[in-house]
């Protein structure tokens, strides 16, 4: 069985910023970061279909800190999607971006693939961390 998150965030901002703060490395370091520590989460993201990156953390007694990617969808300003591999899981991450006018954004986030429950409960409250995150970097 394949379970899918399903999560909808809104910000005030543009949606080529918040398109940037999606897709540019060095945006990415600063509101992906390791959900324990906090340390910022290295990576070698680039918005061009097919291209492989890692996210890089320091590792713990339950994960080796690495997640990898493949670029999937790039439809700037309004799709990105990715592969997402960790733990033993590939899962697949789309983030759809639609601007509501009055300088708000709607972001809209899917990652399927996802094994059981506590699977898809992690997932939602990482993600939910990290778009709070990303709410102060765009401001």
């Amino acid at each position: 069985m394949s379970l899918t998150l399903s999560l909808d965030f809104q910000y005030t901002t543009t949606i080529e910023k918040l398109w940037s703060a999606l897709t540019d490395s060095s945006k990415l370091s600063k509101w992906v970061a390791n959900i324990h520590t906090g340390e910022a989460m290295d990576n070698d993201f680039k918005p061009v279909v097919g291209h492989r990156f890692q996210f890089r953390t320091q590792p713990s007694e339950w994960w080796d800190g690495i997640i990898d990617g493949e670029v999937l969808i790039v439809d700037a300003p309004n799709q990105v999607s990715y592969t997402w591999a960790s733990g033993g899981e590939t899962h697949t991450v789309t983030w759809t971006l639609q601007d509501l006018g009055d300088g708000k954004v709607n972001l809209h986030l899917e990652q399927s693939g996802l094994s059981n429950t506590q699977a898809l409960n992690g997932a939602k409250y990482g993600w939910s961390k990290w778009c709070g995150e990303l709410e102060k970097t765009l401001a």
